[in-house]
């Protein structure tokens, strides 16, 4: 069973709105970016921001239409053997004298 990583979550400090949105315009050059969030806080030393990005990579259908099937088996190869025929009146069977022999 393969392991996949789906979805990715990060959180980053800034001490400006600034810093903040440039983490995010970096952030926005990744094409599995799906949302973001900027969020001011205080605390005793003060105001600071946090940025929260959310990743969103292959969907599941994706992966399991790119995968190979599980149980898929090969497919069996042809017989060898002697071609025959049934007669439908009396129930014998006929051999074609051909068939069997060699070249």
């Amino acid at each position: 069973m393969a392991v996949k990583e789906l979805n990715a979550k990060e959180q980053h400090y800034a001490d400006t709105r600034e810093e903040a949105e440039k983490i995010v315009e970096e952030a926005k050059d990744d094409v599995y970016l799906t949302s973001f969030k900027i969020s001011e806080k205080h605390n005793k030393y003060g105001q600071y921001f946090l940025v929260d990005l959310a990743f969103s990579y292959d969907t599941p259908r994706e992966i399991m239409e790119n995968a190979k099937p599980k149980n898929e088996e090969p497919a069996e190869e042809p017989r060898e053997g002697i071609e025959y025929s049934v007669d439908s009146n009396d129930g014998t069977v006929s051999v074609n004298q051909n068939e069997g022999e060699d070249e």
